[in-house]
């Protein structure tokens, strides 16, 4: 039978069942007992069916709340990128006619404070569905509960928290993401070198994402390249007393044979580091410009890029697709690991959608 003209009425003939039951399976409401689903579904899969779910969404005037959390991102490049995906999937949605409003909430990137005000906001304003990149671990475990006490189903992008047993995590691995610095940072280095894993301004016991890559970097170098040692070092606040004394100890140590940035600051070192030693390797994060200026130039030599943009716009169609067609999404969606250098940046960015700075 032709999956264009089946009919609901069609399908309750071949299942021996009632056309209000077919509907109430199809659309998901209403009881139906296990017999008669078992029947339906049975049927459902043997003539391949599936609804056309535009129609589907057209048939309903409820518009959905979506809330999304999430750094500023007048403060961080980065996250001007999120925002650009959110746009362009919410675009993408409004193509098909799909009645989707999303709110977004700002918090600070360096305050946990600021993330359970925004985080309260959210759920006071009992949306359908939630989005967050949650970097702080101690204020968003309770955040996760009360939306789950609360039947609000959520998705999490750049940073996983495996405890949160959200719908969805899209992002990357990030232990292998560490892995694949600690291989770039290595390659080809004498048995002896020194590396460091470098964060910036941040707050590590909070941030499990940086602590995932820096595991990863860690047991790669331990696994793969035992004669070679790594330390992790955190400098404060850029432009501080504090934070150029700490740089320029770094700088002027004569053994250190690599460092690898744990966010999108390399911009903030590199030069440094590359104006001492020439031949110290760089690796950093993200195709943000500073970043990418400084690949071009050489002061920065490799580049992962995590694809911030499209984390944002796979997730509000994550959200979307579960809250109008109650679509399952995989609890992990990991994007694979781009290695970026001076010799394809500029390639890579000229394919439709890779822009960094594109304009939705």
């Amino acid at each position: 039978m032709s999956q264009k003209r089946i009919r609901i009425k069609d399908i309750a003939k071949l299942a021996g069942v009632s056309e209000g039951t077919v509907d109430r399976i199809l659309h998901q409401r209403g009881k139906v007992s296990p017999q008669s689903a078992e029947k339906v579904n049975e049927v459902l899969k043997s003539i391949n069916y599936s609804p056309n779910l535009i129609a589907r969404s057209l048939s309903t005037s409820r518009q959905h709340q979506i809330s999304v959390l999430i750094p500023n991102p007048e403060s961080d490049p980065y996250w001007q990128q999120s925002e650009n995906g959110l746009k362009a999937g919410l675009k993408q949605l409004s193509q098909y006619s799909i009645d989707i409003a999303i709110k977004t909430l700002y918090y600070d990137l360096h305050n946990n404070l600021d993330f359970q005000r925004a985080a309260l906001e959210v759920y006071h304003a009992k949306p359908d569905g939630v989005l967050v990149a949650p970097l702080f671990y101690f204020a968003s475990i309770p955040f996760f509960k009360s939306l789950k006490d609360a039947n609000i189903p959520f998705v999490l992008f750049n940073t996983h928290i495996v405890e949160a047993n959200a719908l969805s995590f899209i992002g990357q691995d990030l232990e292998q993401s560490g892995a694949l610095a600690a291989e770039l940072v290595s390659m080809g280095q004498p048995g002896n070198s020194k590396f460091i894993f470098l964060h910036i301004d941040e707050d590590i016991p909070n941030s499990v994402h940086l602590k995932d890559k820096e595991k990863g970097f860690m047991n790669y170098l331990n696994t793969h390249k035992g004669s070679m040692s790594a330390a992790s070092v955190t400098l404060g606040q850029p432009d501080t007393p504090e934070f150029n004394a700490r740089l320029n100890e770094l700088v002027n140590s004569n053994d250190l044979a690599g460092v690898a940035v744990s966010t999108s600051k390399a911009f903030l070192v590199a030069r440094a580091f590359k104006s001492r030693n020439p031949d110290i390797r760089i690796v950093g994060y993200d195709l943000i410009p500073p970043n990418i200026a400084l690949l071009k130039s050489n002061h920065v030599d490799f580049l992962i890029n995590q694809n911030p943009m499209r984390q944002a716009k796979l997730g509000i169609q994550t959200m979307a697709n579960y809250l109008l067609f109650r679509k399952k999404a995989p609890a992990k969606h990991l994007f694979p690991l781009e290695v970026i250098t001076a010799q394809n940046v500029d390639s890579y960015l000229s394919h439709p959608g890779n822009a960094s700075d594109a304009n939705v």
